[in-house]
């Protein structure tokens, strides 16, 4: 009997058990939908996050008070980064282009009857160009503002709509801790990134914030939180980089063996590789645990092939009887089984694509489709069936025919 043939045959018995067999291809339609759309999510999340930082600018360092370890010993807390600082880098740096000192804090925003908990950042107008912040409406506070110590904001856009719902913030006062405070500027929509809703934050001089609000927190001047650094091009960012570590360990007096125990500089890149590594391995799991689902599904291939082993004995010696050889009656069972893995690993294929598709639709996450997903998905599937139809369908040659026909 030639293979196509056999092909024929094993479609029609297959059709003729249309329940069983769509019950039988479930675990691989759900194994091979579930691959596709945990790779596509996790891809769709890798460029959602590469374009939230390029959006954020991709010749911007920050420069951060210590490292992971140094934060994390509270006994002997890291040296702070202070004002000078910053002041250091933008006069002192040429790769430098901007340098926009951070300080950090939250306290609840109250306009009229209206309260917003709100993310507070003490900054100088460089802030705008190095991290690519708009003004919708109104303006960013400027240098006079700086040198006045002016009780002026620029909020973010979801400020305004929690405090001012009915009318235009512009030149509406907002208390932060009983100082009112005049709004010059509401920030345009940027959404939440990395778990943080940039909407939620106002913006204020950092000499208001560190007079109204914090205080000197170091004793070498006024510490800052980040010092936010554009390089003056993207081709001169590990310049920049490099440049700053170094007037920082001359500044602080830091010798090379525990200079990373001070400081860390970091980049755009810096972070998006963290950030992608991270996506990265959470897709490689997602598909794993999914992958587990063809597993389940090529078990249960082999399960229902020895059921249909045995329904179809009498079948197999009257082959065998009138001529067929092992190898016919191996070579059906097996394309049986896999007619079933690769049929349930073609629907669960669609069903991913759709499911992608329609995230990519109704979500930021421009999910994609990976050919490699659904080449490896469908391959895996098809190895599958092949592999647990191989002992179903070796166990339907091997009968004795005059055995078989005794069942009949």
């Amino acid at each position: 009997m030639d293979t196509w043939e056999s092909f024929r045959m094993a479609g029609k018995t297959l059709a003729a058990n249309r329940l069983r067999s769509t019950l039988t291809m479930l675990g691989i339609i759900i194994g091979n939908a579930s691959v596709i759309l945990m790779v596509g999510i996790g891809q769709g999340a890798q460029k959602y996050a590469a374009e939230q930082f390029q959006a954020l600018g991709t010749d911007v360092i920050f420069v951060i008070t210590g490292t992971d370890n140094a934060r994390r010993n509270v006994i002997a807390p890291p040296n702070r980064l202070v004002l000078a600082d910053a002041d250091a880098i933008a006069t002192q740096v040429p790769t430098v282009r901007s340098v926009a000192p951070q300080i950090n804090g939250s306290e609840l925003a109250i306009a009229g009857n209206n309260t917003k908990r709100a993310t507070l950042i003490g900054t100088t107008p460089s802030y705008a160009v190095v991290r690519n912040a708009e003004v919708s409406s109104g303006r960013f506070f400027n240098e006079e503002d700086i040198k006045r110590n002016a009780r002026v904001i620029t909020i973010g856009a979801a400020i305004a709509k929690e405090l001012f719902p009915q009318g235009s913030a512009i030149g509406q006062t907002v208390r932060i801790r009983g100082t009112s405070y005049e709004v010059v500027g509401i920030m345009s929509e940027k959404g939440a990134f990395l778990g943080t809703n940039q909407d939620d934050t106002i913006f204020l001089p950092i000499t208001t914030m560190t007079s109204q609000l914090t205080g000197k927190t170091s004793p070498y001047g006024v510490a800052v939180a980040v010092i936010n650094v554009s390089a003056t091009s993207n081709d001169n960012v590990d310049a920049a980089q490099f440049q700053i570590s170094n007037l920082l360990r001359l500044r602080h007096r830091t010798s090379d063996v525990n200079a990373d125990d001070t400081f860390t500089v970091r980049t755009q890149q810096d972070a998006l590789e963290i950030v992608g590594n991270i996506t990265g391995a959470l897709t490689i799991m997602l598909a794993a645990i999914a992958g587990i689902s063809l597993l389940v599904g090529g078990i249960g291939i082999m399960n229902i092939m020895l059921v249909s082993v045995t329904e179809r004995t009498s079948e197999i010696g009257l082959r065998k009887a009138i001529g067929a050889s092992p190898s016919d009656i191996l070579t059906q069972f097996t394309i049986e089984a896999v007619i079933l893995s690769l049929l349930g690993g073609a629907i669960g294929t669609g069903i991913g694509v759709g499911g992608i598709l329609f995230i990519a639709a109704v979500s930021p996450l421009k999910a994609g489709v990976s050919i490699g997903a659904i080449c490896l998905a469908v391959g895996v599937s098809g190895g599958i069936g092949l592999f647990f139809g191989i002992f179903p369908a070796r166990q339907a040659s091997r009968l004795d025919p005059i055995v078989a026909l005794r069942s009949i």
